[in-house]
């Protein structure tokens, strides 16, 4: 097995980038979104390949000095093996080289995983949505909104 090579997004991942997100995501997004949001100008997006397999990626925005992490998703058979970290880092550079001052990002706040990973990465609660993730056949979960400076003050 091979180590994990990161790569930027392009429009013809969408089927890819989809079934990753679905295997992440109770509420996943079709290809068709994804690939429309790929297209947009704004945004910026890279993916983690192993063994010429997509297995995770993120997807952000940067537009008149920041940015937002729109989705991070990282297949579970290969978790915990510093993809996360490794897309987040590549995604911070990417809205860095685009202008952007800070970026924002909203995780559920059950998810001990990511909300460690975030932390670990410079983040810091600015906010919080009440029942902001629907959950299926259960209770609404909150959604902290993190924030992390990306320029030197």
């Amino acid at each position: 097995m091979s180590a994990a090579v990161l790569r930027p997004v392009s429009e013809s991942d969408a089927a890819a980038c989809a079934d990753v997100h679905a295997a992440c995501f109770d509420k996943s997004w079709p290809a068709a979104d994804i690939g429309a949001l790929l297209s947009h100008p704004a945004s910026l997006a890279c993916a983690a390949e192993r063994d010429g397999r997509l297995v995770g990626f993120v997807l952000a925005w940067a537009a008149g000095g920041e940015s937002e992490i729109l989705t991070l998703a990282v297949d579970p058979a290969v978790r915990r093996g510093g993809f996360g970290r490794a897309l987040m880092t590549a995604a911070m550079e990417l809205a860095r080289a685009a202008g952007a001052a800070e970026m924002m990002l909203e995780v559920d706040a059950d998810n001990t995983a990511a909300v460690a990973l975030y932390a670990g990465l410079g983040f810091a609660q600015v906010g919080r949505r009440p029942g902001y993730y629907a959950v299926a056949g259960g209770a609404a979960r909150d959604a902290l909104v993190l924030r992390r400076p990306l320029l030197d003050t």
